[in-house]
């Protein structure tokens, strides 16, 4: 694998983990919205789904497939979590039942902070390959100029 496919492979992981933490970012701003905006109930955590790039029937590709290395990362679909969220007794909720409980988001707090870390790590990891592929090739064209 020579150096810009590095970099290509790597700036797909980043634009992906930009996604996931935009979607995990939206799940933890909405963690307690009991009314989603169409009015259908309350907010239902989403997911992005990661699929291997496509790249197309070229022949490079093939081989590349063939050779076992990856083209690189994308959000394929962002889709919604169907569990339900948990029950809370609020009776002063607009949004209670004629119990007084209210439907919660099925956002859990702590997975999404502990998901943004994971997230985070991964966009760093991304970064620091990108940096590391630069950095040779910058020290390839210095031997060439020197050489």
């Amino acid at each position: 694998m020579d150096l810009l496919t590095a970099i290509k492979i790597s700036a797909s992981g980043l634009s992906a983990q930009r996604t996931r933490l935009n979607v995990l970012s939206s799940n933890l701003a909405n963690a307690n919205t009991t009314r989603s905006a169409d009015g259908s109930g309350p907010y239902k955590r989403k997911e992005p789904i990661f699929q291997e790039v496509q790249e197309g029937n070229s022949f490079e590709s093939s081989l590349n497939q063939a050779m076992g290395q990856g083209s690189g990362v994308e959000v394929s679909n962002i889709i919604e979590d169907q569990k339900p969220g948990e029950r809370v007794y609020d009776p002063s909720n607009p949004d209670a039942d004629k119990s007084g409980y209210v439907q919660m988001p099925n956002v859990n707090v702590m997975q999404e902070l502990t998901d943004i870390m994971e997230t985070s790590n991964s966009y760093e990891a991304n970064v620091s390959a990108v940096r590391s592929a630069k950095d040779m090739i910058s020290a390839a064209l210095s031997i060439g100029r020197n050489g």
